[in-house]
């Protein structure tokens, strides 16, 4: 079998949800050795045939060949058995687990019945280091990592086992430079070694670093394959919406108004050990690090999910400190937080979209009896679903049905219904399309023309460049430095990032 060869083809390939089709006709082929990106916009159908190919779910339609042969997996273990492995953008790992038994899940070494905690420790620790995560303690509990690093673990699980076809659905998310450069390394390795790789992702820079050939689907039909050699972002971006997005975000600088959110010493050990910063209305204030900085642990804490051991938080210019002990408190007192990770935090994934969207206001639809009025309720979950352009059935679907990128949509139109005073955004578009990504942004954008108070939590310093009037640079959990807009630059922003870690090696 030489590099190059024929390894998946898949014809005429059909799946439905009930009436709607996400699917129709598709022709697609991997062969050894090569890169094929997957792009399209959330809901195009890429994770639908990813999850097929994976053994997740059945085709209704189509023949599949995988080397040479007919491929029908009945499920994922079916798959990998045929040598197909898929690391899905949403997390499959179990908290309470260590890093090591996460990896090593379902083949994990033993002796005589007994799990071989020594050896299994020193597997885990050099698949760990293949992925840039030496540091990390195979021993600590998965529940106790970020999103960012949970994500590095279920690649690292993907990577640590011989596959012929390696699914990739936005491996890089929440990972900032240094780590996408490990696993773009790791991806060499494997196009090296003849694997066929499958990449599903947003970000078309590293689609035209990485690929051999990218196809694109849209609204469940393949529109494109071609060679990524030569091929333009604007190109890309055109097929995937049919049509021009423009130039991105245009504006004056804005003039903040007063202090909204004042936080002031605070700490929550080990991840957050001394931050202060403020926010004014009509402002976006951008918090940026690497993995691990504290950026997470500290809004978190400042919406009151987790305890903190010191600090104060000042409301609307407040000088006496407000009382958040729970999140609860905090949307009481006009604070939302979208989270980073919007399946486990953000969304009751068996409930309707007009649930979703409407549960943290619910006594706006609330009768005096305690009753919900139910008309109201879904008119107005239908409203947010076609200001933000949610791809769903109708009010009534399944939010666990839906996309990842109309789910997160999801996840800001109950904020946005809500209409608190601060709005925290942790990764507001991970793993959210180019043509989504742009609708975000100027939603932000609105809301802070109407005098909100923003904070954007972000791996992508791009994202952050664009958008906020002022960048805040969290190093080792504490603020190293912040910049204004016009001052700042991506190499200086990456200094700060890392600043906090060289002085911690000093004695």
């Amino acid at each position: 079998m030489t590099l190059g060869e024929p390894l998946l083809t898949i014809l005429g390939l059909g799946k439905s949800y009930g009436p709607v089709p996400a699917l129709t006709q598709v022709d697609f082929d991997l062969r050894r050795g090569e890169v094929h990106a997957l792009v399209g916009e959330n809901g195009a159908g890429k994770s639908t045939l990813a999850r097929i190919i994976a053994g997740l779910i059945p085709a209704d339609a189509g023949v599949l060949t995988l080397a040479g042969q007919r491929f029908v997996p009945r499920n994922r273990r079916d798959a990998e058995h045929h040598g197909v492995r898929m690391v899905m953008q949403e997390l499959n790992l179990i908290g309470s687990l260590t890093v090591a038994e996460g990896l090593f899940f379902n083949r994990l070494p033993h002796h005589l019945g007994w799990i071989d905690y020594p050896h299994l420790r020193a597997q885990a620790c050099a698949v760990l280091e293949r992925v840039g995560l030496q540091g990390l303690d195979p021993n600590r509990p998965i529940r106790t990592l970020g999103v960012g690093q949970q994500q590095m673990i279920e690649i690292a699980s993907g990577l640590s086992r011989r596959c012929d076809l390696l699914i990739l659905d936005e491996p890089t998310a929440a990972m900032n430079h240094a780590e996408i450069e490990h696993l773009f390394a790791q991806i060499e390795a494997l196009r090296a070694a003849g694997t066929g790789i499958l990449y599903i992702s947003h970000r078309l820079e590293e689609i035209r670093r990485m690929a051999d050939r990218i196809s694109v689907l849209r609204d469940g039909r393949m529109v494109a394959c071609m060679p990524a050699a030569g091929v333009s972002l604007e190109d890309i971006v055109r097929l995937m919406v049919g049509r021009d997005l423009g130039h991105g975000l245009e504006r004056p600088p804005r003039q903040p108004g007063p202090v909204a959110l004042d936080v002031r010493g605070l700490r929550r050990e080990p991840a957050v050990k001394d931050v202060s910063f403020q926010v004014r209305r009509g402002e976006i204030l951008g918090l940026a690090g690497l993995m691990g900085s504290g950026r997470t642990e500290t809004v978190r804490a400042v919406f009151g999910a987790d305890r903190t051991d010191a600090g104060t938080i000042h409301l609307h210019g407040s000088s006496e400190p407000a009382v958040i002990r729970s999140p609860r408190d905090a949307v009481r007192q006009g604070l939302g937080l979208l989270t980073e990770s919007r399946q486990e935090q953000g969304l009751l994934l068996p409930l309707a979209v007009r649930a979703n969207i409407t549960l943290p206001s619910l006594t706006r639809f609330s009768r005096g009896t305690g009753w919900l009025r139910n008309a109201a309720e879904s008119l107005e979950a239908s409203r947010w679903i076609g200001a933000l352009g949610v791809r769903c059935r109708d009010a009534e679907q399944r939010v666990a049905d839906l996309s990842g990128g109309n789910q997160q949509k999801v996840v800001l139109a109950k904020w946005l219904l809500r209409d608190c005073d601060v709005l925290i955004f942790d990764e507001p578009t991970r793993g959210i399309d180019v043509g989504a990504r742009f609708e975000i942004y100027h939603v932000l954008e609105d809301l802070a023309a109407r005098g909100k108070a923003i904070v954007v939590v972000s791996s992508d310093l791009p994202e952050l460049m664009a958008l906020c009037d002022r960048i805040a640079v969290l190093s080792a959990g504490r603020l190293a430095a912040t910049f204004r807009r016009g001052e700042w630059t991506q190499d200086a922003i990456l200094s700060a990032a890392l600043s906090g870690y060289l002085t911690e090696r000093i004695p």
